[in-house]
């Protein structure tokens, strides 16, 4: 502690960060790790692996066809419509654990950044009942049917409807996209593994070993400042929109034709970027405790926008708290875990930086709204950072989403329960949806009832147009005597 102190204070006196994370010396092609000059002066290190493997070219079978077709509605009041309009491989959702699926359904919720966060709103069932998010945060059901509430009933549910505003604006999602199972044998497939603030591409052993020794071709970076990567001496280096621009020229470097984004806390934030831009090449995606679809905006009131020099001698008592709040237990073993995979172990100046440059407006409800990806959620049950409700109001967004959670995980899961969630992936990565069975045409013939309409319609002579003036007068005069004898 003493040490620490001594170097925060040098830190004040020359206004330089005490310890700065270089790159490491070029490693033999051989480890699997390289360093790709992003711009001039940053350099990021890269861990690629290319497993040796036999040519196996892509899968000819059908896969699975999903209709995405979602209509997105911002009012100026804040209020967020969703209506989803296709259906949306119903069946595998249904039977996924934690999915639920939402064909042919309304939802209606508040936007989280306004002046109030509504609470989450679970989506109805088909065929249900549009469901609208009060200003408490309360789910009311619309009533159905047109029918008008008795005298004197004075529920404040069933008082009418005032006039909606014009929208702000809308979004119209008409697409379809085929999901097609993934194997390692596949040349045209490829992970990304993508870290948060304070981790490195250590962190992903567990899944790159596990991935690689499968025969999938695995991408694993090290954000700007973390790691081996280099750590330029300016703020604005750190910003969200600097870090994905970075992300963008890893993702055009090693992409193929089917990349797989896996990320965890902040990285799903560049995962989503990633995804958002190149809709066409990012067949699915993980989101690891990423929380929910809000804007990101960083803190003013927070212990990061401390001095450098402070929040240098605080690295203990910083260390400490993740080491609390990022595992479900903080015993020698995860001590060694923080220190084998080099987690949290950036410089005051990086780490400042990083929670600072948090700033990406256009990353909101409506921005995740739009994604048409198949995207896995894992969430850590004992996640301090990350609430569980923030992950659901993420899976009622998202179009087509997968939650499952973890019970003996916090926010470091993947180091934590590595097997589990190695199945998980893996299993998400082979999933496909199954294409419904074409349907019967329909009999030319045409039913009784129809046959036997058509001939009461004839009868009638004010909707049959006569063909000849012989044929009107003899219709006529068989419908002039049943008429006389009712009038009789």
């Amino acid at each position: 502690m003493l040490t620490s102190f001594m170097k925060g204070l040098l830190c004040c006196l020359t206004s330089k960060s005490a310890n700065v994370v270089v790159p490491a010396e070029t490693s033999e092609s051989t480890d699997g790790y390289e360093f790709v000059e992003v711009k001039p002066g940053r350099v990021l290190r890269v861990r690629h692996i290319i497993p040796d493997r036999p040519v196996v070219e892509e899968p000819t079978g059908p896969g699975g066809t999903v209709s995405c077709k979602r209509k997105i509605t911002v009012y100026r009041n804040g209020q967020l419509f969703i209506e989803n309009l296709g259906d949306r491989a119903s069946a595998e959702l249904e039977n996924c654990q934690n999915g639920e699926a939402e064909p042919n359904n309304t939802v209606e919720v508040e936007l989280t950044d306004c002046g109030k966060s509504s609470a989450p709103v679970s989506i109805p069932e088909a065929g249900s009942e549009p469901v609208t998010a009060g200003k408490d945060g309360t789910a009311e059901t619309a009533a159905g049917g047109g029918e008008t509430p008795a005298a004197g009933q004075t529920d404040q549910s069933q008082q009418p409807r005032k006039c909606r505003r014009k929208p702000k604006r809308t979004v119209v999602i008409d697409c379809e996209r085929k999901i097609s199972a993934c194997k390692g044998t596949h040349a045209d497939v490829a992970l990304f593994f993508i870290h948060g603030v304070g981790g490195s591409l250590d962190i992903w052993k567990s899944q790159v070993d596990f991935f690689s020794r499968l025969g999938y071709e695995v991408i694993s970076p090290d954000l700007a400042g973390h790691g081996a990567s280099s750590a330029p001496q300016i703020a604005a280096a750190y910003t969200f929109y600097a870090l994905a621009e970075d992300m963008r020229l890893i993702f055009k470097r090693y992409a193929r034709k089917r990349n797989i984004l896996i990320g965890h806390s902040y990285g799903v934030s560049f995962c989503t970027f990633l995804a958002h831009e190149y809709p066409e090449q990012i067949h699915k995606m993980v989101m690891i405790n990423g929380g929910g679809p809000t804007a990101l905006e960083p803190s003013l009131c927070s212990i990061f926008n401390l001095p450098t020099c402070v929040l240098h001698c605080l690295s203990p008592l910083l260390a400490w708290s993740f080491l609390k709040a990022g595992f479900a237990r903080q015993g020698a073993k995860e001590k060694q875990l923080l220190k084998d995979n080099n987690a949290f172990n950036v410089s005051s100046f990086v780490l400042r930086a990083m929670m600072s440059g948090q700033y990406w407006p256009e990353g909101g409800e409506v921005y995740h709204a739009e994604l048409t990806v198949p995207i896995l959620l894992v969430h850590g049950m004992h996640d301090k950072f990350v609430p569980i409700e923030e992950d659901q109001r993420m899976a009622e967004i998202l179009l087509m989403a997968f939650l499952k959670v973890l019970d003996h995980g916090s926010h470091m899961v993947m180091m934590e329960c590595p097997e589990a969630v190695n199945t998980l992936l893996h299993e998400f990565i082979l999933w496909e949806p199954t294409t419904p069975p074409p349907q019967k045409k329909e009999s030319k013939t045409r039913p009784e009832t129809a046959k036997a309409q058509s001939d009461n319609i004839a009868a009638d002579p004010s909707e049959v147009r006569p063909a000849t003036a012989r044929q009107t007068s003899s219709n006529i005069n068989t419908e002039e005597k049943p008429h006389s004898k009712a009038k009789k």
